[in-house]
């Protein structure tokens, strides 16, 4: 039996069948939203957790992670020589057996020449001992002078620093020396890694690269290729931007230091040279080196000199010839930088703090080419 019931067209309904409709729309609006916004809080959460677990994991195998990362840093620097070996159609096996060999012997001359340079220095240290003595003398006066100035304002206070009974603690040699064996151990065990790290990553660079952007999605290939080419790229221009201008803070921290009169200014104005490439802590550790070797021989302006110099040619550099030799590849504001620096020098040490910003440039630039993480890549940029 039909239905006599007629249904009223869309214009003619009542305002309680609408209000009901729209708020069955809003309920499904409104949970919709909700849905997402707990997708994205887990999205999120798993970012955090992942970018904890890579930390803990560097933190752990820092040796093997440290020994990795060097030896991807120096067979970036030896590929030109392989490729110049390759011209000469030197199979490429070959080329790398001869880069990595003359790499070991630039790095024993480096070490017999520093080595003998330290011996020398050793043996010269009596002349320059008594003015050091000197200098150490007139500060230990100064203390001493401190000291008693001291107890007379506060007799009550020295009294009973002078009662404490102090307690040696006596440490075991053997335990100590077992600690460092272990360490030397394992730094040993990577520098013997790295020769072979390096000849493989050379001679295997092409198969790494194809496996490596086959291992993504069809549709993500080509991206990732993009991605490994511009990382190639950073980390040449940033190994050949680092030794162009150490070279040319060397040169000019050993012709100053030569001016002075300092000994082996030659060998101070190399290590300082090189020290100062370390962003925001290097110029610390650059002056120390020409100060220590200038004390007893400088006056107050030779000194001063001294920092001024390292000072300025840290500044000139990381402002005016870093940006222009390196900031087309590595564009990191100095938060990034200074936030990498904390961050890997606190997990690595100081090998931390030289391999933070080619570690942060390869994660600016994943994050440039990822579309999740792109705003990401944006703020560490400049």
């Amino acid at each position: 039996m039909a239905s006599n019931r007629i249904i009223p067209p869309a214009g003619q309904r009542g305002p309680q069948s609408v209000d009901t409709g729209a708020a069955e729309k809003e309920l499904q609006q409104r949970q919709e939203r909700k849905f997402m916004d707990s997708l994205a809080a887990g999205a999120a959460a798993q970012v955090i957790l992942a970018v904890l677990a890579v930390l803990a994991a560097c933190y752990f195998a820092k040796v093997v992670m440290i020994t990795l990362l060097v030896s991807v840093l120096i067979a970036f620097a030896l590929e030109p020589v392989v490729t110049f070996l390759g011209r000469w159609r030197l199979p490429r096996s070959a080329g790398s057996v001869i880069a990595v060999l003359l790499l070991c012997g630039v790095v024993w001359a480096g070490s017999y020449f520093f080595y003998n340079r330290a011996i020398s220095f050793i043996h010269e240290l009596p002349k320059y001992s008594q003015k050091i003595r000197g200098e150490l003398s007139h500060i230990t006066r100064q203390t001493r002078e401190i000291k008693k100035t001291t107890q007379k304002i506060l007799p009550g206070q020295a009294q009973q620093n002078n009662n404490a009974v102090p307690v040696k603690v006596e440490s075991s040699g053997s335990d100590f020396f077992t600690k460092g064996l272990g360490t030397i151990t394992e730094v040993l065990a990577a520098i013997a890694f790295i020769p072979f790290l390096v000849y493989f990553m050379l001679s295997w660079q092409e198969h790494a690269r194809t496996k490596t952007v086959q291992l993504f999605p069809a549709a993500d290939r080509t991206t990732a290729y993009v991605t490994l080419g511009q990382i190639s790229l950073m980390i040449r221009s940033f190994i050949a931007g680092n030794f162009i201008i150490g070279l040319f803070m060397s040169a000019v921290s050993m012709a100053v230091f030569g001016f002075l009169g300092l000994p082996y200014f030659y060998f101070l104005g190399f290590i300082s040279g090189f020290l100062s490439l370390m962003p925001y802590l290097g110029v610390v550790l650059a002056v120390i080196p020409p100060l220590a070797a200038g004390i007893g021989m400088l006056k107050g302006t030779g000194m001063i000199v001294i920092v001024l110099t390292v000072l300025g040619l840290h500044l000139f550099s990381m402002n005016v010839l870093y940006p222009k030799v390196i900031g087309k590849r590595l564009q990191l504001n100095p938060l990034a930088v200074t936030v990498s620096l904390l961050v890997w020098g606190w997990i690595w040490g100081a090998l931390g703090l030289v391999l933070a910003v080619p570690v942060m440039g390869v994660i600016k630039i994943i994050c440039d080419h990822v579309t999740s993480l792109r705003q990401l890549g944006e703020w560490m940029g400049e």
